[in-house]
């Protein structure tokens, strides 16, 4: 007897959540068969690879609106979402459609036959579908885990991007910075370009670009991002300069991260005009990521970072930009985080704590949380059963001029970002 297909997306969405056994099967057999039955080629006519710890989406973000201005028609696929499904596949700037991602899912159905695929993968082989279906000048495919064996990795991108490399997922990618660098290189192509954000990168990363001859450039060493006043940054290496504004992402990290964008895009056989790179550079935006909120004299800043490394760049934006009151923490993980590792690397940035449950897989009480705290700055912080009760509680006790951090994972910034929503 043959089961009834979905006819829409929620439905669809349950439904491929349900047809592996397992939440991540990482590798690219499976995937790759099934690219393989859709006759996938290539979902653009160039294709740009992120990979990386942490800046991954707002790298993408860059890309994307540095090549929109430029007049390329762009696709940008990203995860995971925060408030809608639909944010993964961008086209043109625009959500995709309910309607274009059930296609898509009837047509992966149609070639699959008896393999399964993660929920990844089959948001994965979607994007591909609908990128090839849209005749892109250029596709963005973000990395979702690690690199060598994340479902994009089946299309060979023109230039990779390695943001950064640091401790996360280590049940998945190693317990160090070497051996996880060796799953950020898998992305890595011979003889083409990868752009490296880091300054120092593993040696595995480096290993990896020279065996394959690929050409790694180097931020810091290659190209540079230069600070030149509170508006203003200079984008350099040996044979072109060029001024531009702040980009309106928050934090230092985004020069870093606007830096890569712009190497990346400079390696493509496309010209690309300075109007190009400084309109996207000034209107790249994506949620979540030191996303500002005024509420009643209190600078709301909602983030998905999530590991150490997030974290230490998230003190560094709030002591870049100093409160005149307190700062104060709304902060909720998923258990499988170093929660005590990204307290710490915050570095005493933040005056109070309060601590927020989660629901669903992976997620923990804020009961839990702080049992995992007790030698911390947060030992001593204020429970509460969900992130908006955390983050009403933080603003009730805060005064003009303070400023409230909403951050640990995605679920914590979407949690945050609906209920401020809400409150509009």
């Amino acid at each position: 007897m043959t089961t009834a297909r979905p006819q829409t997306l929620s439905a669809w969405l349950s439904h491929i959540e349900q047809q592996h056994p397992a939440t991540i099967d990482m590798g690219l057999e499976r995937v790759r068969s099934v690219a393989q039955a859709l006759g996938l080629a290539q979902p653009g006519a160039h294709t740009v690879i992120v990979g990386g710890t942490n800046g991954k989406g707002s790298t993408v973000a860059f890309i994307e609106a540095i090549a929109r201005a430029a007049g390329w028609k762009v696709g940008a696929y990203t995860s995971p979402h925060l408030l809608r499904y639909n944010e993964r596949v961008r086209i043109d700037g625009q959500d995709v459609a309910d309607e274009a991602l059930v296609a898509a899912f009837n047509a992966i159905e149609d070639a699959r036959g008896s393999i399964t695929l993660t929920y990844f993968e089959y948001g994965t082989l979607a994007a591909l579908y609908l990128f090839e279906q849209a005749g892109l000048d250029l596709a963005v495919l973000e990395v979702g885990l690690g690199g060598r064996l994340d479902a994009v990795n089946i299309v060979d991108a023109d230039v990779a991007v390695i943001t950064t490399v640091d401790i996360d997922h280590s049940e998945w990618l190693g317990e160090d910075r070497e051996t996880i660098g060796v799953e950020k290189a898998g992305i890595i192509r011979g003889w083409k370009p990868v752009i490296l954000g880091e300054t120092d990168p593993p040696s595995s990363v480096l290993a990896r670009a020279y065996l394959l001859g690929a050409n790694a450039i180097r931020g810091g060493s290659d190209f540079f991002a230069d600070v030149i006043d509170a508006q203003h940054w200079r984008w350099r290496d040996v044979g072109f300069s060029i001024d531009l504004p702040t980009p309106a992402l928050r934090g230092p990290i985004q020069l870093r991260n606007a830096a890569s964008a712009i190497a990346a895009l400079r390696t493509l056989d496309k010209p690309l005009s300075r109007t190009a790179i400084t309109e996207g550079v000034a209107t790249a935006r994506i949620r979540g990521r030191l996303q500002a909120v005024q509420r009643n004299g209190v600078d709301v800043l909602v983030d998905v970072g999530h590991n150490p490394q997030a974290a230490r760049e998230l003190g560094a934006a709030l002591k870049a930009a100093p409160v005149a009151g307190r700062t104060r923490a709304v902060f909720a993980a998923l258990q499988d985080k170093d929660a005590a590792g990204v307290v710490e690397a915050l570095g005493g940035q933040v005056d109070a704590w309060h601590l927020a449950g989660l629901d669903g897989a992976r997620a923990q009480s804020a009961q839990a949380l702080q049992a995992r705290l007790q030698d911390t700055a947060a030992a001593d912080a204020r429970q509460h059963a969900t992130v908006a009760d955390a983050l009403e509680a933080a603003l009730a006790a805060a005064a003009a001029g303070d400023r409230v951090l909403v951050f640990g994972s995605f679920h914590t910034a979407a949690q945050a970002l609906l209920w401020l929503d809400a409150a509009d």
